[in-house]
């Protein structure tokens, strides 16, 4: 089988490939950069092809999946980050307002 065939490949895997070309065409993406991305991210997920044997049993690896609504922005918004910040410089405020106690162990006997 000559290298690069995606003969060993399942039509889930087939499908998955295409679509995920078609999505990287549409962001800009050159045809045979697009195809790259594709037919990385299969294996990244799969593992590879088909396969049979020891190497069947692993899980497929969801996360790139995940990363798309990640990539290109912040996890956490601005505003979110501005209200912790709030929160914090409050949380500061009531802690010096408080009365300091003593430690029993701090006095002498």
């Amino acid at each position: 089988m000559p290298r690069g065939s995606k003969a060993k490949y399942t039509d889930k895997q087939k499908r998955m490939a295409k679509h995920i070309e078609d999505s990287a065409k549409e962001s800009g993406k050159s045809s045979e950069r697009a195809k790259e991305i594709a037919w990385a991210t299969v294996n990244k997920v799969h593992h590879g092809g088909k396969k049979g044997g020891s190497g069947s049993g692993k899980e497929e690896d969801h996360e790139s999946f995940h990363k798309g609504g990640e990539k290109g922005s912040a996890s956490v918004s601005h505003l979110a980050h501005v209200r912790a910040g709030k929160k914090a410089a409050r949380t500061r405020k009531q802690l010096e307002l408080l009365p300091v106690q003593t430690s029993i162990l701090a006095q002498p006997i």
